[in-house]
């Protein structure tokens, strides 16, 4: 059985902002999959969404089913006892998410204590191979959010996800914020657990390029739609939609002089959620809009194996080359 499956997730937040808009994704057990795009192209509210932690008047629609189960339809009862122990979010900026005036080891245990009813030295010591087990010595667990660095802080998120030893582990932009080298230590550690446990992992961030290395699918979204979605190697460098190919354009390629010097991007914001353009919602920017797209918004469609994208060009080509 499938792990995790979206079908048809829309959101739209009290206000009339459309900021997620007929999302369908999949993800098996031990697959990684990347969700890409700029920041308010509806990256955050989807994985919020998969775990009903959207505010308070937002509607949502269509189905999120963990295991066969859909999140949507759960009694919040259910709801409580799914996060955490069936899946769990790793938030980005480690900093704003725990608690300042208590001590890492605590926040860490405390989901163990009440999903898992473990007694306070049980929890303790789960707590200490936790730790360990991101990296960090057991006898960290006494430290405060800001005794420690942004990569530590980082680890402490990933440990506290992993707490209740979930099948699924949502990370949105995980590494923010944080430099290179801590960037790589953190992807590394991620990819081995998702290795190690047959997790089920969904990464999100802006960064093509960490996606890519990172993953084994990608969905490029746009103005709360996906745009593209295919596995990530062949997304980042062979991108099929306009806007997914400007993304990967935008990051300098190693060994090619041309990028370096003359990265290129893309003019413009993405659109506001409440005032969609009309017919492709990429068309004020694109630059190879058609007439047709100020009235069309094309769904996915076939560009590949195990590839889709949501553009007029992608059927154009492929009618080209069966010669129809």
């Amino acid at each position: 059985m499938t792990l995790l499956e979206v079908r048809n997730l829309e959101v739209t937040y009290p206000g009339g902002a459309a900021a997620v808009r007929g999302v369908d994704l999949s993800l098996e057990a031990g697959q990684k999959l990347g969700i890409a795009g700029e920041s308010g192209c509806g990256k955050s509210t989807l994985a919020l969404a998969l775990l009903r932690l959207l505010p308070p008047g937002t509607r949502v629609g269509g189905e999120v089913l963990l295991d066969g189960e859909d999140v949507l339809a759960m009694r919040w009862g259910r709801v409580r006892a799914v996060r955490w122990a069936g899946a769990s979010i790793v938030f980005q900026g480690a900093m704003h998410s725990l608690n300042a005036v208590h001590r890492v080891g605590d926040q860490i245990a405390e989901p163990i204590l009440l999903h898992r009813r473990a007694t306070p030295a049980a929890a303790r010591r789960r707590t200490g191979e936790l730790l360990e087990q991101v990296g960090l010595p057991a006898a960290r667990a006494s430290a405060y959010p800001h005794e420690l660095s942004g990569g530590q802080r980082q680890r402490v998120m990933i440990a506290m996800a992993l707490a209740c030893d979930p099948r699924l582990v949502v990370a949105d932009e995980p590494t923010t914020a944080l430099d290179v080298m801590i960037q790589a230590q953190i992807l590394r550690l991620i990819e081995g657990l998702v290795a190690e446990q047959e997790l089920g992992l969904v990464a999100i961030s802006h960064d093509l390029a960490v996606l890519a290395e990172t993953c084994d699918r990608m969905a490029v979204m746009y103005a709360g739609r996906v745009v593209e979605e295919g596995p990530a190697r062949t997304v980042y460098e062979d991108a099929g939609h306009p806007y997914a190919r400007a993304l990967s354009e935008a990051f300098p390629r190693i060994g090619d002089p041309a990028s370096r010097f003359a990265p290129r991007g893309l003019p413009g914001d993405p659109p506001d959620p409440s005032d969609l353009p009309s017919g492709c919602a990429f068309h004020p920017r694109c630059p190879v809009a058609l007439d047709s797209c100020t009235v069309d918004d094309p769904a996915l469609r076939v560009s590949g194996t195990g590839r889709r994208a949501a553009c007029v060009h992608v059927g154009a080509a492929q009618d080209a080359r069966s010669g129809t």
